[in-house]
């Protein structure tokens, strides 16, 4: 049998709860470290706190009584400690022989807990008992493995802390710590007002709140880390200041001068979902939906990779200088506790400049890539690698690139009806690209003309379809067109994931299936 309730799996499972008065220690804890803490850190400390709580409890039982183990002899008068009835004492009252079979000869012994309350036990007993225990004989307590507790059971806690805390008005957090709103520092107008300067004068950041702190006149003698706590928890409140730092920095930037695509989604990456019948497509579709990869479609996340990944740069993409958070990139990008942007480096493969990235995981993309791509020439349907490097907020960009060579290739412009017209035509093209994907556009503003508003479509997407099937078939001698395609060229006049594009094929007469992932107009 186990000495202590602690070091038993189920006490800290089945029987585990936060109570009030764990919520105490904790705001007790916050009084006197004078820090914020992670909910590991608390989950840690509790932990401590409930071991130490249970052997000073115990050893107060045991100052009252000796702990009862059958294999010991015990006298009339004398008072018994029982662990496995959660500590309680009993005085011995009598004692008579007993015998059984298989235990032989013993004593058996009535304890009465309280008036009217007696029950039996076995001492003198020869044969091995599950309660026998090596119970200490003196106020020396054996330790309780405080690290391998956590170590098991601390996800758990700091789980169950945190669901608790959130309950708790004083409790504040953030940037993955605690603390007690009643004792954070005032961080009133003026510093604040300070702060928004001193990004100003950095162009908006990004700046560690270090650096800002250096620069305002909080009280000296409060702790450094409470100091910077509640600098952070002032300006995340205040909605001049955006908090742009990846998980486990935080970094503040001014909100008025991050870039328009950040603050506001790209016009080209905008959607309004359109409803439309899953089943309807085929194995084979739903093969080209995950080897498109559409941010938009919501696909589950693969298992890791150590390596890059590829993807193949989509108009909307390539006109808004972004790149997508789809189920292969979005792991390959830092998150933050609670910033909804978060600025990162991006290296150019190719030359090795750095370039100021913004991952913006609301809306699923990376802002920042307008140069990159203008830079290098890069067209839609370009390979586009991307890789991690050893530090997690600066991710490589890079690209297949050869000697730039003369290529047909689809050019997209608008026609006298003011509709998307696409033909072939040779370009001088750099870079590795997927020919169904690929397309060059020159009168950019002429096409931006066309775009259809997904908010207020001019037409249904079957019509758009319709058209630009027309188009893409008088450049193929059998008049069809690859789903794929299709999905690369409806995406220059109207943003539209893979799902609604394939089940509008499937769903209307007008569209013939001709084999493969190819189809025509009827």
């Amino acid at each position: 049998m186990q000495l202590y309730q602690v070091d038993s799996e189920q006490y800290w499972t089945e029987n585990f709860s936060i109570t009030d008065g764990d919520i105490e220690f904790v705001f007790n804890l916050f009084l006197e470290e004078e820090k914020p803490l992670s909910s590991r850190e608390i989950a840690r400390r509790l932990i401590q706190h409930r071991v130490e709580q249970e052997i000073q409890q115990l050893r107060r039982q045991i100052e009252r009584g000796a702990i009862y183990q059958p294999r010991n002899t015990y006298s009339v008068g004398q008072v018994l400690v029982f662990p496995a009835m959660n500590y309680r004492h009993g005085e011995v009252i009598a004692e008579r022989p007993g015998y059984n079979p298989e235990h032989g000869e013993f004593t058996v012994l009535k304890v009465q807990f309280a008036p009217g309350k007696v029950r039996e036990f076995a001492s003198a007993l020869q044969t091995p008992h599950v309660l026998n225990i090596d119970a200490p004989t003196d106020l020396a307590m054996p330790s309780v493995d405080v690290d391998r507790v956590f170590e098991q059971y601390g996800d758990d806690i700091a789980y169950l802390l945190e669901q608790r805390l959130e309950q708790e008005e004083d409790a504040v957090y953030f940037a993955g710590r605690w603390f007690l709103r009643s004792l954070l520092v005032d961080v009133g107008l003026a510093n604040r007002n300070l702060a928004e300067a001193v990004l100003v004068v950095h162009n908006g950041g990004p700046l560690a709140t270090a650096e800002i702190m250096r620069e305002l006149d909080l009280p000296a003698e409060v702790n450094p880390r409470l100091q910077a706590f509640s600098l952070d928890y002032a300006l995340f409140h205040d909605e001049r200041f955006d908090e742009v730092g990846p998980a486990g920095q935080v970094l503040w930037f001014l909100k008025e001068l991050e870039p328009e695509g950040v603050i506001a989604v790209p016009q080209h990456l905008r959607y309004v979902p359109i409803d439309y019948d899953r089943s309807l497509l085929t194995d084979e579709l739903l093969a080209l939906e995950q080897e498109i990869d559409d941010e938009l479609s919501n696909l589950r996340t693969p298992p890791k990779t150590d390596g890059p990944v590829t993807i193949s740069l989509n108009f909307p993409h390539r006109r808004a200088g972004t790149l997508p958070l789809n189920s292969h990139l979005r792991q390959l990008f830092p998150t933050a506790y609670e910033a909804p942007r978060v600025l990162v480096i991006l290296i150019d493969g190719q030359t090795g400049e750095e370039m100021n990235g913004w991952v913006v995981r609301e809306h699923r993309y990376v802002y920042g890539l307008s140069d990159f791509y203008r830079r290098h020439k890069l067209p839609v349907g370009a390979y586009i690698t991307v890789e991690r490097t050893d530090d997690p907020a600066r991710v490589m960009v890079n690209f297949r690139g050869y000697r730039p060579r003369t290529e047909w290739i689809r050019l997209a412009y608008v026609g006298d009806d003011n509709r998307l017209r696409l033909d072939s035509q040779k370009r001088l093209i750099g870079a590795e690209y997927d020919e169904l994907m690929a397309l060059g556009a020159e009168d950019l503003k002429a096409i931006d003309s066309i775009w259809i508003d997904p908010a207020n479509p001019r037409e249904p997407l079957h019509e758009t379809i319709r058209h630009l099937m027309g188009a893409l078939a008088r450049l193929s001698p059998q008049r069809t067109v690859h789903a794929k395609t299709l999905y690369s060229v409806v995406n220059v006049v109207r943003r539209c994931p893979p799902g609604p594009i394939f089940a509008a094929l499937v769903a209307h007469p007008e569209f013939e299936h001709v084999g493969g992932p190819y189809w025509r107009l009827g």
